[in-house]
C-alpha cells in the first residue's frame, strides 16, 4: 500500500476500514484509491501540498492553507481518515475534532480569541470589517458562556458545537 501502483488488496481495504471507523464501504475506499493515486502524480505514496492544490476546489476555498497544515504529506490510509470526517456518516467528535484542529494554529491543544478571529478573517476576508468580526465572536461566546479571555479545549469546542446540527459532507464519486 506505501506505492501507488501496487493494487490494494483485501486486507488493505479492510485496514482502512477500521481506520476510517468504517465511514466509508469497501467500493468507495477502492473509489477513494483510485482518486489517492491520480493525485499522488510523482508515486511516492502520498500527497504532497502542490499535488492538493491541483484540485480546484481545494486551491479556492479560504481555508486552503489551514488544511495544507493538515493534509501535506498524507499516506493512503491517512487520506481517507481525513476524507471520512466529511461523510455523513462520520461521528460528531470526529467533525469537532477536525474543525478544533483548524482554530489551533499551532497546534498546543487550546485556541484563542484571536485563533478563531484567523479563522473568520479566512472565511470573510474584507467582506466584514474587523470591528464586526469581533463582534460576532464576542457575542458567540458569550451565548455559550465563555468571554473574550477564554482559552478553549477540544472538550469547549464540542459543548459549543454539539447543538448546532453540524453538517460537512463530500460526496465521494464511486465508479
Amino acid at each position: 500500500m506505501g506505492n501507488t501502483s501496487s493494487m490494494l488488496t483485501q486486507y488493505d481495504i479492510e485496514e482502512v476500514q477500521e481506520h476510517c471507523k468504517h465511514t466509508y464501504s469497501q467500493q468507495e475506499i477502492v473509489s477513494l484509491y483510485n482518486r489517492f493515486c491520480q493525485l499522488d502524480r510523482k508515486g511516492g505514496g502520498f500527497i504532497s501540498a502542490d499535488e492538493f492544490l491541483s484540485i480546484p476546489e481545494f486551491a479556492v476555498n479560504p481555508l486552503s492553507q489551514r488544511l495544507l497544515r493538515i493534509v501535506d504529506g498524507l499516506n493512503f490510509k491517512e487520506f481517507v481518515s481525513f476524507l471520512s470526517t466529511f461523510s455523513p456518516r462520520a461521528t460528531l467528535q470526529q467533525k469537532v475534532e477536525f474543525i478544533f484542529k483548524l482554530y489551533d494554529s499551532d497546534g498546543n491543544g487550546r485556541v484563542t480569541f484571536n485563533n478563531m478571529l484567523e479563522v473568520l478573517w479566512d472565511l470573510t476576508g474584507h467582506y466584514i470589517s474587523a470591528q464586526q468580526r469581533e463582534k460576532v465572536l464576542t457575542q458567540v461566546l458569550e451565548e455559550a458562556g465563555y468571554t473574550k479571555d477564554s482559552v478553549l479545549v477540544l472538550s469547549d469546542f464540542m459543548k459549543i458545537l454539539s447543538n448546532t446540527g453540524l453538517k460537512m459532507e463530500v460526496e465521494v464519486p464511486v465508479d
